[in-house]
């Protein structure tokens, strides 16, 4: 019927033509001297086609002679506003816009070049599945990243998941693929069909989906991020004018599969909304400032807790909505608690509907396996020097600020990010360009990253999990250094639990392990973090670490802790500990909440939210926490006694903390103190409340005159056994 040859119709219809866009829809073309226009379009399995003039409804037929799925007809004039009514093999017709008739595009010749520099901050408002109305007309713009791809198209319920109904433009040939198809809705699911260049087809979710089906279903949902209200004003204004280094930050990390269930419902997740009104409250009862998320980034296996994501910028299904997890996070800020999520950047798992071979190329991964794969893991690395690739991930973190309001981002495996022979053996690893074994192009992403989320977020937290001795983690870039503002104190970690499984009597042969710390505190904003590392993998949970009877158990986790919020570093504690539950972490289950019948582990709640409202009301506890003045030693010595003693200040005032490690109890112990007057006793772990032995100091003591540790005055306590006090001078 046209000039179009049989080749053209044969590439349509097989899903192979370079530029659908230059044949579907409204072409004109000249035949014998006179103007026509051809409509064209491909409706796979389609009976009838016709053409409908939107003014008055006159329908005009388009003929399938070159193929059974290509229909086409011809005007002798400009072809009118008009709909497609498609009639299908069963009779039905439903009426359709043309997709190929909408050639405005959300990207402009600027968002590509940003995007190719690496440099497109808000990439996640381009990219992806979009909402919005064009020329009048409701649907969706969808747009995908994948240059090497001979062909791409969007494919969902609404074309019965058939690649020739609606294949993409390689726009400018970018690499960007996108069209606007009219009609889809909000809650349709769809994926990408991306051929490569010998012509196998990989079915992929969107890696800038903002919805993903609930496990084990893998495609994309589209979603309206932009219907949500939010309450949270007031503690956005003031986050942005805090500093965190000089706020008490207590963290309670969590896993929200199991922290509780609907055991009713055969033990199905809480929502994010039933989260919002259980977990808040119970976090706002126990005193903590921040609640950090194990990685709700979507994922598809449960057993790797959230740490391989397939969807970047979607909020697990598994809880509910991507609004649900807003009116979350808006509700925690009403209550006065921070969001952190735990983020993974250092690598992606293998899933077929994944980023592995996105276009049959490596293309968010690097080639060679020497560098790109993490074996012990089963999961690939991201190509940190491609400029595309660095852009999703910086956009894939500001996303996450902007869009659900977060306060910081606990940065996953930073290690492995920073040495290309982490974790790999002798011969299966190179060097980089100056020959040495550093990351070089995955340690100016993280410069990059943390400057912008501090230029655009200020007042966030950025918290990098590194258990190497990199210097200057949390040192600004400008510096020298990764600019994170916190970094994890692995070494204190490790060294606090070796020491607590040890037995009290061989304690006083381990007494470096509970003051080397002390030796690089200023080195680092350290947090002290008892993770959820620390409790799986046949490593018990933190109480079943304890040596001796239930009450010496319970008398070395309080010690532990209190020890833990004494000395210097933001403080970070995994659901469970604070129970004492005697079970191994498991996400496949419910904390042993029932452990709270007794009376023990109901004094050890208690101790735990005492602590918390201490740790909050007194500056000296956090606010020089990175300051050498901000501690001191008193004695650090008596390792025949496996007791330490030392000061916390902030300003003009200090405190006193002191710790006994073993179960003797010391009647009458003198400490040096710096001034003289009466050293009221705030918290006692062996106080009958929290099932201790209830010795102590009867609410505090005066000082003597008497010169101890090199100070001039003293105090003559009662230290009870596996225990901590902290006291401090009232005025």
């Amino acid at each position: 019927m046209t000039a179009l040859s049989a080749e053209q119709v044969e590439l349509l219809v097989h899903n192979q033509h370079p530029d659908p866009f230059g044949v579907l829809g409204s072409h004109l073309y000249e035949n014998a001297g006179r103007k026509h226009w051809a409509v064209r379009t491909v409706q796979p399995q389609a009976r009838e086609v016709f053409l409908v003039n939107l003014a008055h409804g006159t329908e005009y037929p388009l003929q399938n002679d070159h193929s059974p799925d290509f229909f086409e007809t011809v005007l002798d004039r400009p072809p009118f506003s008009y709909q497609f009514r498609v009639v299908d093999e069963g009779g039905e017709s439903r009426l359709l816009h043309d997709p190929y008739a909408f050639r405005d595009h959300l990207l402009t010749g600027f968002d590509l070049y940003l995007f190719g520099e690496g440099n497109h901050h808000y990439l996640y408002e381009k990219l992806g599945a979009h909402p919005l109305t064009l020329a009048g007309v409701a649907g969706v713009y969808f747009a995908v990243w994948a240059p090497n791809a001979r062909n791409v198209s969007v494919i969902g319920d609404f074309d019965h998941w058939d690649g020739r109904a609606h294949q993409m433009l390689n726009l400018d040939h970018s690499g960007v693929w996108t069209l606007f198809i009219p009609g889809v809705q909000v809650g349709e699911v769809y994926k990408y069909e991306v051929k490569d260049q010998a012509g196998h087809i990989y079915e992929k979710a969107d890696p800038f989906g903002f919805h993903q089906e609930l496990r084990p279903r893998t495609a994309s949902v589209v979603a309206d991020l932009s219907t949500y209200t939010w309450g949270d004003r007031t503690w956005l204004n003031q986050r942005q004018h805090q500093q965190p280094h000089e706020r008490p930050v207590a963290v309670y990390e969590v896993h929200l599969g199991s922290w509780r269930v609907v055991v009713e419902e055969e033990n199905r997740f809480f929502t994010y909304r039933e989260l919002a009104k259980h977990l808040i409250p119970y976090v706002q009862d126990m005193g903590f400032t921040h609640i950090e998320l194990m990685p709700i980034t979507e994922y598809p296996f449960d057993g790797s807790w959230g740490y391989q994501v397939t969807g970047y910028f979607a909020p697990t299904a598994r809880y509910g909505s991507p609004t649900d997890f807003m009116y979350f996070v808006d509700q925690c800020h009403q209550a006065g608690i921070g969001v952190i999520l735990d983020w993974v950047p250092a690598h992606f798992p293998k899933d077929a509907h994944g980023l592995r071979q996105f276009d049959g190329t490596a293309l968010y991964e690097y080639d060679d396996p020497r560098i790109g794969e993490h074996l012990t893991w089963g999961t690939l690395v991201f190509n940190y020097g491609r400029h595309e690739v660095r852009n999703f991930l910086l956009a894939s973190a500001l996303f996450w600020f902007d869009k659900y309001h977060i306060d910081g981002i606990r940065v996953d495996a930073v290690a492995a990010m920073l040495y290309r022979d982490y974790d790999r053996p002798d011969g299966s690893w190179f060097t980089n360009k100056q020959g040495g074994r550093e990351h070089l192009e995955a340690i100016d992403f993280l410069r990059q990253l943390n400057t912008l989320l501090f230029k655009y977020h200020p007042g966030i937290l950025m918290i990098a999990e590194e258990s190497t001795a990199w210097p200057s983690v949390s040192a600004p870039v400008d510096k020298g250094g990764l600019g994170f503002n916190l970094k994890w104190n692995m070494g204190w970690m490790h060294d606090t639990l070796a020491y607590f499984s040890t037995e009290p009597g061989l304690r006083t042969y381990n007494h470096n392990l509970m003051t080397f710390s002390i030796t690089y505190i200023t080195a680092e904003n350290y947090v002290l973090a008892l993770s959820h590392d620390e409790v799986v993998h046949l490593k018990g949970s933190l109480i079943n670490k304890m040596p001796g009877d239930l009450w010496q158990k319970m008398a070395n986790v309080r010690t532990l802790l209190g020890y833990m919020y004494g000395h210097p570093g933001k403080k970070s504690l995994f659901m469970g500990m604070e129970l004492g539950q005697w079970r191994e972490w498991d996400y496949q289950s419910s904390l042993d909440w029932h452990v709270l019948e007794q009376p023990a582990h109901r004094a050890l709640q208690h101790y735990v939210a005492d602590l918390n409202e201490l740790y909050r009301q007194e500056p000296c506890l956090w606010r020089d926490d990175y300051h050498p003045d901000g501690f001191s030693w008193i004695d650090c010595h008596d390792i025949a006694n496996s007791v330490v003693a030392f000061i916390r200040r902030s300003g003009t005032e200090h405190m006193v903390i002191v710790c006994n490690f073993t179960p003797q109890f010391h009647p009458h112990y003198r400490i040096g103190v710096p001034e003289s007057g009466f050293y009221q006793e705030l918290l006692n772990s062996d106080a009958g409340d929290y099932w201790g032995s209830g010795k102590g100091n009867m609410g505090g003591r005066q000082t003597d005159a008497i010169a101890c540790h090199q100070l001039p005055h003293s105090l003559n306590l009662v230290i009870p056994p596996l225990a901590v006090l902290i006291l401090k001078r009232r005025v």
